[in-house]
């Protein structure tokens, strides 16, 4: 069967932010994943390991406005979404817009800021849109939000609470990189830098692919397939919480966006199979309270196609 269009802009993409995340094709395939398929990624891993990195090349990639929350137990919701000032010249409030108002917000450290200003991005990573004082606001598309935590240390950090988490289409760790990587990477310094990375693609071609990703055909057998596997979450002996149906949404958006990445016009359960521990394990709590990829690993096994 004929792929949709020819996959050279994201082949294009995937090598310009591979010249400077070295080795991590299969997260950088995830993250592009969660963004055709319209959704928000979060990254988590330790530091040092290239999460902000991958965020900015992303954005340099594709010509993007970009903006980033360095996030802090003082940060306030007003400094996201920005705030209405009064202009004294005119007698009027004026809107001061935030930081959210981009295509590619990066929340680094998204943990290190209080549960009410981790609110003030719900509105927006669904709707796309900020309302403040009763006026609400369509911010520019297409919208990513891309935000990092450290999972270890938890000094001075407040989880993000399961609302939050159930809007990230995809969680995903870059991991360490092995020996050969990590010295092409040194040799890399000398060669350039990502003030040097050029746009590859246009924010019109993101789009464009976004809509073809929807196109995808699912087949029924498959569209059941995620609706047990996601229903089997709510059932199951080891989960308190299971997944929602955005989840459920979010995984159907993510296969078809998974597919159309393969060159493919129609989803395979393959590719289910492939996303689901990355789409639907931070949406689960545990009877224990921890999270885990254990328990959809195990659903794969144990829930047929």
């Amino acid at each position: 069967m004929a792929t949709l269009v020819s996959p050279s802009p994201i082949q294009r993409l995937t090598a310009n932010i591979a010249q400077q995340i070295v080795g991590k094709e299969q997260p950088i395939r995830l993250v592009l994943t969660a963004l055709l398929a319209g959704g928000h990624v979060l990254l988590e891993d330790v530091p040092g390991v290239g999460k902000t990195l991958l965020a900015k090349s992303l954005a340099k990639s594709i010509d993007a406005k970009f903006q980033r929350i360095q996030c802090t137990p003082d940060l306030l919701p007003s400094d996201i979404t920005g705030t209405n000032i009064w202009n004294p010249g005119n007698r009027e409030f004026e809107f001061m817009p935030g930081p959210v108002f981009t295509n590619i917000l990066l929340a680094d450290e998204i943990n290190r800021a209080t549960p009410r200003t981790q609110s003030a991005l719900l509105e927006v990573m669904e709707e796309r849109q900020v309302t403040l004082d009763g006026q609400s606001r369509a911010v520019s598309l297409p919208f990513f939000v891309i935000a990092t935590q450290n999972p270890i240390e938890s000094h001075g950090t407040f989880a993000l609470p399961e609302a939050q988490m159930d809007r990230f289409t995809i969680c995903v760790s870059l991991g360490y990189p092995d020996a050969a990587e990590e010295l092409q990477m040194l040799q890399g310094l000398a060669t350039g830098s990502i003030a040097n990375l050029a746009p590859c693609i246009t924010l019109a071609e993101v789009q464009a692919i976004q809509h073809q990703c929807q196109q995808v055909k699912v087949d029924p057998a498959i569209s059941q397939y995620i609706v047990d596997l996601v229903r089997a979450t709510r059932s199951d002996r080891e989960i308190s919480l299971g997944v929602s149906p955005r989840g459920c949404v979010a995984l159907y958006r993510a296969t078809q966006a998974w597919a159309w990445l393969q060159g493919r016009t129609y989803a395979l359960p393959d590719d289910v199979k492939e996303l689901a521990v990355y789409v639907l394990a931070h949406r689960i709590v545990t009877i224990g309270g921890r999270r885990g990829n254990g328990p959809i690993a195990r659903l794969l096994q144990e829930v047929p196609i």
